[in-house]
């Protein structure tokens, strides 16, 4: 009696829950600035985690309403900068473990999945289109996978059949993909990756999980190489690549055909850092060289990179060889001052080098006094001051800019005027 009172009591706590979100999200309920949706689609997941750490199956209800409600509440958000898209998506990666770890009942479970495929279905911007994607995981188990491949599948077999030119497009594609690997039918996969017109990496990373979940490592290396084209994302490609060897035990071999390819990050820095934590078995001075050798013409820009190892002689040589950021320079002179004020008089002197030759993005008057401030306290430390000061003169005295800017903010000081 007590069991049944709670299971009574949990269903009608989800159900008469009072979500905050869900008057936020109504349908254009936002304009087209992206950021005030982008802060409310962070709260709304912060409420769903908040909910489901208390009771799991609420954060589960929890996650598939938001999900039926998103696309038609930023219908209107101006996504051209990619921001709302990325909020969308993120949310997505953060609410299908919520909602597939949720121990709902299978009458549940199954209501959920209906929901969420009737909003994929009515998704037309679109938003959520990632969610196909995870279709087997949030069917949780094989059984329920499999049933909805087999809802899935004769529509693939359809659109992939109509041959080239037809332009068919089936919104459940990655949901069967999704689901018949998850139900373990990871043959009926590659029969049916036989039937697509086209080699779309999207369709095709299906068949290397399908291959992996058989064992066949070398096979599902050869599928992924083989999906490489015109227009096929190269680095997601390399990185699954990558990720095979690499777990086959042959790191050496990632690491030459792939690893800077699969490791592109925004800056050098976290590219750099990215490569060293895949593979702690190589010296960070030869990565740094690979990934110099690998960009000619840009070798300044792995002068952070350098520093961040402690690489310094390595980074001022970089510094030296290619234009680097002078206020980049500047701070490393500012920071090491102290601690390496060798290497700091080299960043300093680096940083007027290049404020001489015009180069530096928005420089001002300061930036060129603070190279020149931290310059010489670092050779103060150091024990190089009289040097370093006849340097800089040298250096300044050469300056051939129209303007000669450098030379009019540290001429006095240097007596050149």
């Amino acid at each position: 009696m007590v069991l049944y009172v709670k299971i009574f009591m949990k269903r009608y706590t989800s159900s008469k829950h009072k979500w905050i979100f869900r008057a936020r999200f109504r349908r254009h309920a936002f304009g087209w600035r992206s950021q005030p949706a982008i802060k409310r689609i962070k709260e709304a997941v912060s409420e769903i985690k908040k909910a489901a750490r208390k009771d799991p199956v609420l954060g589960g209800e929890g996650g598939v309403l938001f999900l039926e409600k998103i696309s038609p509440a930023v219908e209107q958000v101006d996504s051209s900068s990619g921001a709302i898209g990325a909020a969308v998506n993120g949310a997505i990666d953060t609410l299908v473990p919520v909602i597939a770890r949720a121990p709902a009942e299978d009458k549940l479970r199954d209501k959920w999945l209906e929901r969420l495929w009737l909003a994929v279905e009515a998704d037309d911007i679109p938003y959520i289109e990632m969610l196909p994607n995870y279709w087997g995981e949030l069917c949780v188990a094989p059984e329920r996978a499999s049933r909805w491949a087999d809802e899935f599948i004769d529509a693939v077999r359809l659109t992939w059949g109509a041959g080239p030119g037809m332009g068919t497009y089936f919104k459940g594609t990655s949901a069967c993909l999704s689901a018949l690997l998850k139900a373990g039918r990871n043959s009926e996969i590659m029969a049916l990756l036989e039937l697509a017109t086209y080699k779309f990496w999207h369709d095709r990373e299906w068949g290397v999980k399908a291959l992996l979940a058989m064992g066949k490592k070398a096979e599902a290396l050869r599928f992924a190489e083989d999906s490489r084209g015109r227009n096929e994302p190269d680095f997601m490609i390399s990185e699954v690549c990558e990720e095979i060897l690499l777990t086959s035990g042959m790191a050496e071999e990632a690491y030459n055909r792939y690893a800077v390819e699969a490791n592109q990050k925004n800056t050098y820095l976290a590219t750099f850092r990215a490569i060293i934590k895949k593979y702690p078995n190589k010296k960070p001075v030869d990565i740094l060289k690979d990934l110099v050798a690998g960009t000619p013409g840009y070798e300044g820009k792995w002068f952070v990179a350098a520093r961040s190892a402690g690489l310094y002689d390595e980074a001022i040589d970089l510094a030296n060889r290619t234009p680097c950021e002078p206020k980049t320079l500047n701070r490393a002179a500012r920071d090491m001052a102290e601690t390496e004020p060798r290497f700091a008089v080299e960043a300093g002197v680096a940083a007027l080098r290049w404020l001489v030759d015009g180069y530096g993005y928005e420089i001002s008057d300061l930036d060129v006094l603070e190279a020149y401030d931290y310059t010489m306290k670092a050779a103060e430390n150091a024990g190089c001051k009289s040097e370093t000061l006849e340097r800089i003169r040298e250096l300044v005295a050469g300056e051939n800019l129209e303007d000669l800017f450098v030379t009019g903010i540290l001429g006095g000081e240097l007596g050149l005027k």
